[in-house]
C-alpha cells in the first residue's frame, strides 16, 4: 500500500513540484511527506556543545548554514533526502584522487546510494572546487560525502581530499546519520529491492543525527609551504631520473605499481602528486573530519577507501554469479 504512495510522491516532487515557485518551505514540506510515508518520523538530534531542549536559545553557529560545508556520512538514500529536507543544500560527488567535486541534483544524490564506487570522475564531468561552488551558491550549504561511497555504517572510510579545497573561513560540519533499524543502508550496489522491502515493511524508522562542532582549515605556516615544495621537487625528481620505473616507462613495471594495475597511468600519477601536495594542515583537517565522524557514529576509522570497496564489490558479484 505504501509503495504506490511513495512512488507517487517521488514522481510528483521531482517531475513537477521542484520546478514550481513554491519556495523553500514548500519544497521542504514535500520532502517531509516523502519521509513520512515509510514512517520516518522520529529524529534523534544531538549537537556538540548544545544541551537537549536548548537549541532554540543557542547561537546559530552550531548548525550548518549558508556558505558552510556539511561533511556527511553516507549509508543510505535517506541521507540525501533528510539533508535536503532540513538544510536545502547543494549536493556534490567527491572522488578519492582529486580535490575537486562534481555538483549533482538531489535525485542524483539519492540514486548514487545504489551505484558502484567510482575512483575517478567521468570524462564529461564538470569538476569544480568547493571554494568556487560556495561563491556560486552563497545562500546554501554544500554537502560533501567525503567517503566517496556508501558504507554499512560500521566504519569510516578514508577521507576525500575535496575537503581541503575550502577557504580558511569556511566552516566544515561533520554530520553522522544512523538508522534504527539499521537495515535500510545500501552498502551493496543495485540493492533497490532489499532497500524498499526493509523501508516499507516496518511501521516506523528512527534517524539518529549527530552534528559536531565546526572545523576550519588550519592556516598554512611557512614551514608547511617549504615542506610542500620539497615534496613536489622530490616527486618530480623521482618521475624524471628513472630511478623508479613507472607504468609508462620502457622497462617492466615494478612491484610498487601493482596497486595501480586497474587504474590508468594518468590516475596513478595524479594520486602521487596529490598525496605529495597536501600540507600538514590539510592532512590535519582530513583527520579531524574523519575522527569526528567516527566519534559521532561510535565506530572506528578503517584504512580502506573507495577503491578497496570497488574491488570487494567485483569479488562479491563474481561469487554470486559462480
Amino acid at each position: 500500500m505504501r509503495l504506490p504512495l511513495l512512488i507517487t510522491a517521488f514522481l510528483a516532487y521531482f517531475c513537477v513540484l521542484q520546478w514550481l515557485p513554491i519556495g523553500s518551505l514548500g519544497k521542504k514540506a514535500s520532502l517531509w511527506v516523502m519521509l513520512g510515508i515509510p514512517g520516518i518520523w522520529w529524529i534523534d538530534l544531538q549537537i556538540d556543545g548544545v544541551k537537549k531542549g536548548s537549541l532554540a536559545s543557542q547561537h546559530s553557529s552550531r548548525l550548518p548554514g549558508p556558505a558552510s560545508v556539511i561533511a556527511s556520512s553516507f549509508t543510505s538514500p535517506i541521507d540525501a533526502l533528510y539533508l535536503a529536507a532540513i538544510f536545502d543544500p547543494i549536493f556534490t560527488v567527491s572522488y578519492p584522487f582529486t580535490c575537486k567535486v562534481q555538483q549533482i541534483s538531489l535525485v542524483q544524490a539519492i540514486l548514487r546510494a545504489f551505484t558502484s564506487p567510482e575512483v575517478k570522475p567521468p570524462a564529461d564531468a564538470r569538476l569544480v572546487d568547493i571554494a568556487t561552488l560556495i561563491k556560486r551558491h552563497p545562500n546554501s550549504p554544500i554537502v560533501i560525502f567525503p567517503e566517496c561511497t556508501t558504507t554499512n555504517g560500521k566504519g569510516i572510510l578514508q577521507m576525500s581530499p575535496s575537503l581541503v579545497a575550502v577557504s580558511a573561513v569556511t566552516r566544515i560540519f561533520p554530520v553522522s546519520l544512523r538508522y534504527s533499524p539499521a537495515d535500510i543502508t545500501t552498502p551493496i550496489p543495485q540493492s533497490y529491492r532489499s532497500f524498499l522491502w526493509n523501508l516499507l515493511s516496518k511501521p516506523t524508522h528512527c534517524i539518529r543525527v549527530r552534528i559536531a562542532e565546526s572545523i576550519l582549515l588550519p592556516t598554512p605556516s611557512v614551514k608547511d609551504t617549504k615542506s610542500t615544495k620539497n615534496k613536489n621537487n622530490n616527486t618530480n625528481n623521482k618521475s624524471t631520473n628513472g630511478s623508479r620505473p613507472g607504468p609508462t616507462d620502457g622497462g617492466q613495471p615494478s612491484y610498487d605499481y601493482n596497486y595501480f594495475d586497474t587504474l590508468d597511468a594518468k590516475l596513478a600519477e595524479s594520486f602521487v602528486d596529490l598525496d605529495a601536495s597536501l600540507t600538514s594542515g590539510e592532512q590535519t583537517l582530513l583527520n579531524q573530519v574523519g575522527e569526528s565522524l567516527a566519534r559521532l557514529g561510535r565506530v572506528r576509522r578503517v584504512g580502506l577507501g573507495a577503491k578497496d570497496k570497488q574491488q570487494f564489490v567485483k569479488l562479491w558479484a563474481g561469487r554470486r554469479k559462480s
